[in-house]
């Protein structure tokens, strides 16, 4: 009996937001695409900081907002990899958090949504 863990297995799938500076949008959107990520959407948003907060820090207010369908084995790579990025690129700071997505009509899209041909 093999201890390896059968790849063509159903993975549950997480939707995953990452909010950056507008002009990082389209940086991070390929970050996340690096984890056979087949469905993204990003979305323009707007900080809620007043304006003359955002003017003294030097803020940007205009953000990009990321959804992007992630399976739940490489939600954590993904994270840490966005963490790192958050810490060491210059004016690449943002947040990103995920929540399950409890179901998927079809098997079609799931297999769309998971970048899973083989299931």
């Amino acid at each position: 009996m093999s201890n390896t863990v059968n790849d063509s297995a159903i993975k549950k799938l997480k939707l995953l937001f990452t909010v950056v500076d507008r002009q990082k949008g389209e940086f991070y959107l390929d970050v996340i695409s690096q984890f056979d990520v087949n469905c993204q959407m990003v979305m323009g948003g707007l900080g809620t900081a007043a304006s003359e907060l955002v003017e003294l820090l030097g803020l940007e207010s205009h953000k990009a907002v990321i959804l992007s369908v992630v399976r739940e084995d490489v939600v954590d790579t993904v994270m840490n990899t966005l963490e790192d990025k958050f810490a060491t690129i210059r004016n690449g700071k943002g947040i990103a958090f995920a929540v399950p997505l409890s179901s998927v009509i079809g098997v079609n899209m799931y297999r769309f949504l998971s970048d899973r041909r083989d299931v």
